[in-house]
């Protein structure tokens, strides 16, 4: 079951991955949440990080003009195109600035991540290691840790 509450003593996690998930499918990349960040409009946080693994090439602004998220990932694993020689030690960054412009841009997403408190946020896939939990559930979450991250800063 996705987007949901696992209780462990007082530690409560809220684990998500689709973004059709209520309530917690706008932590997910894919959520239908727009934002200008660098000068531009982006559809999803998924566009704009996808489009960063190529930034200032014609390829990132095929993965910004992407139909929905989707073919926005697909266009940026796209191995036929150019990534960026620099991507590994950005793209952890690249994520935090996209995650936070869409929450930043958005007062109802805001106030559902702002609610967690100080919940543990995990990405419910098994296909992800370094973003999501992993097929053995002790993946890096890094998308939970930038959530959760994002959360702090939106309070400061």
């Amino acid at each position: 079951m996705r987007g949901h509450y696992h209780c462990t003593g007082a530690q409560v996690t809220i684990y998500f991955y689709g973004a059709d998930e209520v309530p917690y499918g706008c932590f997910s990349n894919f959520s239908d949440h727009g934002f200008d960040l660098d000068g531009q409009w982006w559809p999803t946080s998924e566009h704009y990080f996808q489009a960063q693994k190529f930034a200032g090439t014609r390829h990132a602004d095929a993965v910004r003009r992407a139909p929905d998220p989707l073919r926005a990932a697909e266009v940026g694993r796209d191995r036929g195109r150019p990534l960026r020689r620099d991507w590994e030690r950005v793209k952890d960054d690249v994520m935090r600035r996209a995650v936070l412009a869409k929450f930043r841009a958005h007062a109802d997403i805001r106030a559902v991540l702002l609610d967690t408190g100080d919940e543990e946020i995990v990405e419910d896939t098994g296909s992800d290691h370094y973003w999501g939990r992993g097929r053995t559930g002790n993946g890096k979450n890094m998308l939970g840790r930038i959530l959760m991250r994002t959360r702090f800063n939106l309070l400061s």
